[in-house]
């Protein structure tokens, strides 16, 4: 239904069949006067008020009037909401915009009885449209918003379309012509895809507008002519009217009064067709002066008596005060809402405090019959007394058995990691040594047997065995060196340190110490320090320490291979490892960057990075305490350490002292 009232406002079919049927329904008694009073007829009512909808709006006043009357009679709610609306849009036309308002509060506040969320976006929209017709373009906006944030809730592309540009009329209307674009852009943008002539017609018309505002009269121009197009082929009557004065006023703007008086002739005579009467207002207006321009008076009084008529129709002083009157009492309703609201909200606190209250009060009575059962005031004073320090005394052991669970929480944490990354080795050291054991015992076996070829063999593989035991042994060995560094805290004195030289230093460190690990590692350095830094105070050793695991690291995500078939650029397949080093001063603040090109860091992992055994290295490779160190040591010198990546392209590690 809620686009049935959309397809009435903009559908140039519509006017189409209100011509085609108005021979055949032609007057209010055509209707079977004795059929049954049933939903069926209103629908029947409604169907006939909508053949009127552009060409006859008075007639289709009557029809809506009709079956408002008989929906409230069969109490048929959503009948009323379809007649009030119809009824609302008519008055709209016929230019009584207080009737037409009080239609449409009166369909909102069913809708919102109802919880119609469709009814209510669809009543606040045509609200808003009336407001904006009647210059209250503020007031508009204050109900075309809500509407559009409704159709945008539930999907309706059309309707969210139809209130958006609606939007933009006002802010047009407001003389704010970047607004009207952005809401117009917004609309063509909800309207892409969908298949309504009339709406595309009038988001083309006001694209125009909003260009014109602009002062871009080409483009404004541009968008009028696909819009009339468009409106001839759908055979939009009641946008050509509009497209037709947009253009004569344009053409008005630039001196060019023949042309601009050919278009505003054919908008009035559209405008009469389809009896709307606000186009016909603007158009009789521009008319005026157009004719006075050409020096032919009679025409221009004939237009001027036309326009001073249509003023006094649409916002005549009986219009503007039946309309404060009712944006009054609309005012009065939300205030007599919100105190209603309030009333409820009180009586809720009162409820509450009488609850409170009776609570309080049985709770004084226990105490009063306590009291009576002791025999003296001191010993009750006495024993509250005692009650209150065994209290604060469990209160005390409770205290220290939270906090002694706190450290054991933290322990286990730190346990369960540390269980976790050593378990490993652990698990291949046992592995290998049950194996060699069973070896052994096959050597000797072969060795009683005198098969010395096979028993070289077995020692040939218990020998490997071992050199596994070994290797695990040591990672063991690193894991917990690694954990007891984390756990060390620094005793070291700070001291003038020329940290260009310390940045370079370990960078050269790391990567020798790469190399004699691997001798295929190979990959590019570039450093920018900033002369101007000088000496500054730090533990040397321990910010060492956190430039070390920042370069291991760089140099490790340098080196990684692109993933098959990943989505990175084609720079990865000639990809040259590189890490870049740069110091810098910012004020009273000393600036490390560490930049590698490696693939970068997923962001579901960027806030673990510095959790202590955390590691994104295969088994093996890394004990996930290298960055938790480097955090620890940097905040203990009163810095920073913080990460920047993207996915494909890098990271880069910000050290700020």
């Amino acid at each position: 239904m809620k686009v049935f009232f959309l397809l009435l406002f903009f559908s140039a079919q519509a006017f189409i069949v209100s011509n085609a049927q108005d021979t055949r329904t032609g007057s209010l008694e055509q209707l079977p006067g004795n059929a049954p009073p049933d939903t069926n007829r209103v629908k029947l009512l409604l169907q006939r008020a909508e053949t009127y909808y552009f060409s006859k709006p008075d007639t289709c006043l009557v029809f809506a009037e009709k079956a408002l009357d008989l929906a409230r009679e069969l109490n048929f709610t959503r009948g009323q909401v379809s007649a009030l609306n119809t009824a609302g849009e008519a008055l709209r036309f016929l230019g009584n915009y207080p009737q037409a308002l009080k239609m449409q509060f009166e369909a909102l506040q069913i809708n919102r009885k109802m919880k119609d969320l469709a009814g209510e976006a669809t009543s606040l929209g045509f609200i808003g449209l009336i407001y904006v017709e009647f210059r209250e373009y503020r007031k508009g906006l204050e109900y075309l918003r809500p509407a559009s944030k409704l159709d945008k809730q539930m999907s309706n592309q059309i309707m969210e379309s139809f209130h958006t540009t609606n939007i933009g009329n006002a802010y047009d209307l407001l003389g704010m012509p970047d607004s009207a674009l952005y809401y117009q852009q917004q609309a063509y943008k909800t309207y892409t895809g969908l298949k309504h002539g009339p709406l595309k017609s009038l988001i083309l018309t006001r694209l125009g507008n909003a260009y014109m505002g602009l002062g871009k009269k080409d483009s404004a121009l541009a968008y009028y002519r696909i819009a009339l197009m468009n409106s001839i082929l759908v055979n939009g009557k009641v946008n050509i009217s509009k497209i037709h004065l947009k253009i004569a006023e344009l053409y008005e703007s630039t001196q060019q009064i023949d042309s601009s008086l050919y278009y505003a002739r054919r908008a009035f005579e559209n405008g009469k067709q389809s009896a709307q009467r606000l186009e016909l207002l603007e158009t009789s207006e521009l008319l005026v002066n157009l004719f006075r321009k050409k020096e032919s008076t009679d025409s221009a009084f004939f237009y001027q008596d036309f326009a001073k008529a249509m003023t006094d129709s649409l916002y005549g002083p009986e219009k503007f005060k039946q309309l404060q009157l009712l944006m009054l009492d609309e005012q009065q309703q939300q205030q007599k809402i919100k105190q209603e609201q309030v009333r409820f909200s009180n009586r809720i606190k009162y409820a509450a405090l009488l609850s409170a209250l009776a609570i309080f009060l049985s709770l004084a009575l226990i105490l009063f019959r306590n009291n009576r059962h002791k025999q003296r005031a001191n010993s009750l004073l006495q024993q509250q007394k005692n009650k209150i320090e065994e209290t604060l005394s469990e209160l005390r052991s409770t205290q220290s058995q939270l906090v002694q669970r706190e450290k054991m929480a933290s322990l286990g944490e730190l346990t369960a990691g540390i269980a976790h990354e050593i378990q490993n080795p652990l698990n291949f050291v046992n592995n290998f040594s049950e194996v060699s054991n069973e070896l052994i015992d096959e050597m000797n076996t072969e060795l009683n047997r005198g098969d010395i070829q096979e028993a070289k063999a077995i020692a040939a593989d218990v020998r490997q065995n071992l050199e596994k035991i070994n290797y695990h042994g040591k990672r063991a060995d690193a894991i917990v060196k690694g954990m007891l560094q984390h756990s060390r805290s620094s005793s070291g004195v700070k001291e003038p340190t020329d940290i260009n030289a310390l940045c370079d230093e370990y960078l050269r460190l790391s990567y020798h110490g790469l190399r004699a690990k691997d001798k295929s590692f190979n990959a590019t350095m570039k450093t920018d320090f900033d002369e101007t830094i000088g000496d500054i105070n730090i533990i040397p050793q321990d910010i060492g320490r956190v430039l070390l695991n920042l370069y291991n690291n760089a140099f490790y995500a340098a080196c990684l291979p692109p993933p098959v078939g990943g989505g990175f650029k084609d720079r990865y397949y000639k990809h040259e490892p590189t890490v870049w080093v740069s110091t810098k001063k910012s004020g009273n603040k000393i600036v490390i960057s560490v930049r590698d090109n490696g693939p970068g860091i997923p962001q579901k992992i960027i806030d673990k990075i510095f959790q202590p055994f955390f590691t994104t290295k295969p088994t093996g490779q890394g004990t996930g305490l290298g960055l938790s160190l480097a955090y620890d040591i940097v905040k203990a010198h009163g810095g920073e350490l913080k990460v920047e990546t993207k996915e494909g392209e890098g990271t880069t590690f910000i050290t700020t002292l």
